[in-house]
């Protein structure tokens, strides 16, 4: 009499397969012993047999093998191979089965939405979000945050404003991973408001939420709000995340808030995340840009395990205090110890260059970037050899370098050109400059203030007038100046002329206090800064209250002498008051640390330490 089962059973040869699957060919042979079994059954038996898979190779092999069974047009198989191919970060293996599949499933069409996005394939994820809707099928919470997550990497407002309409037709407005996907999308798109609403109408916040409203307000230059949210949610009792905490320094050095900062260094001893490199990178970056390169020193040599950002950072903070060759000699330090440079290392060590004024090394690292590193120039490397040419007077050479370049140069290369024009006052070539940069950004008001401030110091006040209504036909806004200060916890903010502070009459009775003095030591105002046909009179008085000294006087008011003022302006600081910080270090007898948008200057007894070449 025969056996009953003469054949392995269903359950029997799935199990068989699970705990063979590492050799592929199991997969083969078990199920060609077993002629009868029906071909939905084979594919039931591979799909489940699927789920041991655990290395690329052995899913390559499986996927082999299922022509050998006619299975290589059967959608819940290929499904299966599309989902494992994807998280074998196989993204392309996984769109093409997908393609061949006739009708996936809505989780098949999440799957590869949140493939694409993962792997920073925006627009791929967004063409597969617009089929899925193409073809009638209604996305849900699992869909909407990997398609908010491409419009952010795209910085597609519009688009994100369309799925939010989606998602809100979709009912899933309410839904906690849904919401803090467009709280980050709205932030990263540059709508810090738009991503507040959402924000707020959040019953249920949790860390992610929180973190991506806390890195929206620093990365769009809410400083203030950044530090004010961090409070905010620690005491809400959320505890704060490596992001929150990165994003809280950022705001600290762009406020030169170091008080702040020296609490929020503190804050990470007790939390544990000083062995963290990004974090350990982030305090050091934030003593430099305070003005507290000593300090960021330190911690640079103490930070064990240092990566490529870390050592790329310590290089940019030399060239923006002024140190061009110890940035250059950190950068030689680095390579002998095996950290390889890229684009971003070497245009922090050509930007060192450029602010020293250190042009023969500027173009030795150039060189050495393309022919020992194999580096192509990107733009953002061309931009700094620009800027090195321009500041050493070698205007036709940037020129050239400009026109010889392999890509097209954006504005920014001939704005930095135009700035050197400023400098070295060559009308000719300026205008020049000017007629092209108009043609790529006909709204930058830089540009065009530029080009007044060139005019002006050629007293071509018909030609300066004539720029300022080009300016309001086009409608580019000039970006209005001003100063911070950090005292007792706060940063104060101060504008040109500004007397909104309660203490306006303490500060300019102080400047007025400190008028005559400079003027003793030989103070000669630099008319040429304002950019108005007045008399000498007018000007001067325009000039005594600029943001940065209207920031000084508050901080010799309110600091006791001998304390180090330290001051950040959003804009160029311009040559007068220059000059005219160098005499109040000097009358005053203390350290004045100004950051502007370009570098930092260390006045101190007179002089600064960018040697007047900025």
């Amino acid at each position: 009499m025969r056996p009953l089962f003469n054949q392995p059973t269903l359950i029997n040869l799935t199990a068989i397969l699970r705990n063979r699957f590492s050799n592929s060919n199991h997969l083969c042979t078990s199920i060609s012993a077993s002629p009868n079994l029906p071909i939905n059954q084979i594919a039931h038996i591979i799909c489940s047999v699927l789920e041991e898979c655990s290395s690329l190779s052995c899913l390559k092999k499986a996927h082999a093998k299922i022509f050998a069974f006619g299975l290589q047009h059967d959608s819940r198989v290929l499904s299966k191979f599309a989902i494992l191919y994807v998280s074998f970060n196989r993204i392309d293996a996984a769109g093409v089965i997908f393609e061949d599949i006739p009708n996936p499933c809505c989780y098949l069409w999440n799957v590869m939405i949140r493939g694409f996005a993962t792997d920073g394939r925006f627009v791929s994820s967004l063409e597969l979000y617009s089929k899925m809707l193409v073809k009638g099928l209604k996305p849900d919470k699992f869909a909407f945050p990997f398609a908010l997550k491409s419009c952010a990497g795209l910085s597609d407002l519009q688009r994100g404003k369309v799925i939010h309409q989606h998602l809100v037709c979709c009912g899933c407005s309410n839904d906690i991973f849904v919401d803090a996907a467009l709280v980050d999308m709205y932030a990263k798109c540059g709508d810090i408001e738009a991503a507040r609403l959402v924000f707020d109408k959040i019953t249920v916040r949790d860390l992610v939420s929180w973190t991506s409203m806390i890195s929206g307000y620093a990365h769009n230059g809410y400083n203030s709000e950044t530090l004010g949210f961090f409070d905010l949610m620690r005491s809400s009792g959320v505890k704060p995340n490596r992001v929150s905490i990165l994003s809280v320094l950022l705001a600290c050095g762009n406020l030169v808030a170091l008080r702040k900062g020296e609490w929020f260094h503190n804050y990470v001893i007790q939390t544990g995340f000083q062995s963290d490199i990004l974090v350990a990178t982030a305090i050091m970056d934030m003593y430099a840009k305070c003005g507290s390169l000593d300090l960021a020193c330190s911690l640079f040599d103490e930070t064990a395990g240092k990566d490529l950002v870390c050592w790329s950072a310590m290089i940019a903070s030399y060239g923006i205090h002024g140190h061009g060759r110890k940035a250059i000699d950190l950068f030689d330090q680095m390579v002998k110890a095996g950290v390889r440079p890229n684009h971003v290392t070497f245009t922090c060590v050509l930007s060192a260059c450029s602010h020293s004024g250190l042009l023969e090394e500027g173009k030795r690292y150039f060189q050495m970037m393309i022919e020992e590193f194999l580096l192509a120039p990107k733009l953002s490397n061309y931009a700094c050899m620009v800027d090195l040419l321009g500041r050493a007077g070698q205007l036709s050479e940037a020129q050239e370098l400009i026109e010889s370049m392999p890509m097209e140069p954006d504005a920014s290369l001939w704005g930095s050109l135009l700035g050197a024009c400023r400098i070295h006052n060559n009308l000719d070539l300026a205008e020049k400059i000017a007629d092209r940069l108009f043609l790529l950004d006909p709204v930058h008001a830089g540009y065009h203030v530029l080009l007044s401030n060139i005019y002006a110091a050629k007293s071509r006040w018909k030609e300066v007038e004539e720029v300022r209504e080009m300016m309001a036909r086009r409608g580019a806004n000039k970006t209005q100046g001003f100063s911070l200060i950090e005292y007792d916890n706060q940063v104060h903010k101060f504008g040109v002329g500004d007397r909104s502070h309660p203490q306006w009459e303490k500060i300019y009775a102080k400047l007025e206090e400190l008028a005559a003095p400079m003027k003793r030591l030989g103070y000669v105002p630099l008319t040429d800064f304002v950019l108005h046909d007045i008399e000498d009179e007018a000007k001067e008085a325009a000039l005594s209250y600029h943001s940065e000294r209207l920031a000084i006087a508050f901080g010799l008011i309110n600091t006791s002498p001998g304390t180090t003022l330290r001051i950040t302006k959003n804009l160029r600081i311009c040559g007068d008051c220059h000059n005219a910080i160098k005499l109040i270090s000097k009358i005053v007898n203390r350290v004045i640390l100004v950051r502007d948008m370009h570098r930092f200057h260390h006045f101190e007894d007179g002089a600064c330490s960018c040697g007047d070449y900025w």
